[in-house]
Formats: C-alpha cells, sequence, structure tokens
C-alpha cells in the first residue's frame, strides 16, 4: 500500500509494514551493494529495516556511527551485539536527515521519542543524535519487549 503524499513518519512507518515479514539481514546487506535513483527512499528501506531487525532480535539499542569514512551500524541485545551492513556514506547522511526531518530537529539534542504504529501494536523509540567535527552518531533506544 503506498501513501499518497504521506509524510517521512507514514513512510517509514509503511516501510516498515511492508517488510515485517522479511529478512532484514539479507535486504540490509542487498541494499549496500545497490542503489537507486531516490536516496530518500532507501534511506526510509534502511531506517525501517534497521528497526524492524531491532524488534525482532528484542534489541535494547541501535546505534548509527560515522566517524570520519568509516560507518558501523550495531544492534545491542541483553546479550550481544549484531553488526548490520553499513550504509555507504550518502545513505548514512539521507538516514540522518530523515530522522531530522521525521522528529522536526533543527540541530542535535534532546531525546525526542519517535512514535509508530505498527500492525496493531505501537512502537515509541528514543532517539538521541550526537555530532562532533568529524564524528556523527544516532541511537535509538527501544522500549523493553519482553522475551
Amino acid at each position: 500500500m503506498q501513501l499518497k503524499d504521506a509524510n517521512s513518519q507514514q513512510k517509514l512507518q509503511e516501510m516498515c509494514d511492508c517488510y515485517m515479514e522479511t529478512d532484514f539481514a539479507a535486504q540490509l546487506a542487498a541494499m549496500t551493494r545497490t542503489s537507486s535513483k531516490d536516496p530518500r527512499e532507501d534511506a526510509v528501506k534502511y531506517l525501517a529495516l534497521a528497526i524492524m531487525y531491532g524488534v525482532t532480535e528484542k534489541a535494547r539499542k541501535a546505534r548509527f556511527e560515522k566517524k570520519g569514512d568509516e560507518i558501523r551500524v550495531r544492534l545491542k541485545t541483553a546479550d550481544e551485539k549484531i553488526e548490520l551492513p553499513p550504509p555507504d556514506a550518502d545513505l548514512f547522511d539521507a538516514v540522518r536527515g530523515l530522522v531530522f526531518d521525521i522528529l522536526h530537529l533543527e540541530k542535535e539534542g534532546g531525546d525526542p521519542p519517535l512514535a509508530l504504529g505498527l500492525r496493531t501494536s505501537p512502537l515509541e523509540l528514543q532517539v538521541k543524535l550526537k555530532e562532533k567535527k568529524d564524528k556523527t552518531s544516532l541511537k535509538i533506544k527501544f522500549p523493553e519487549l519482553g522475551e
């Protein structure tokens, strides 16, 4: 289902719903090997896949980090850290811009909530963004998702 003239948050919810039953790791890996002509759509897809992977793994947090040319994306669960296939620099910047757009941020700081309606369950994530010189860190804290 495609929403006509949907805002960024609606597009993110739609993409989460669309990919809910997929292999998140495989989709993320495929995204890092190819690029499309729509970086904004790629950013929505990458963020949706990372969020859904985190939900499925009952992650406590997701961390997107860019330091110089190095980019890392990790999920932290109660038992392990899971490295996700990192986006390229342009996609990382597009994901950062998407988060700014959804949360109506003008600069870093604060811990604004990102509320998503996933089918019949609401999901509220806490987002923290820090930027210093050549380092950008985006953290997404997941609610307690149980056993």
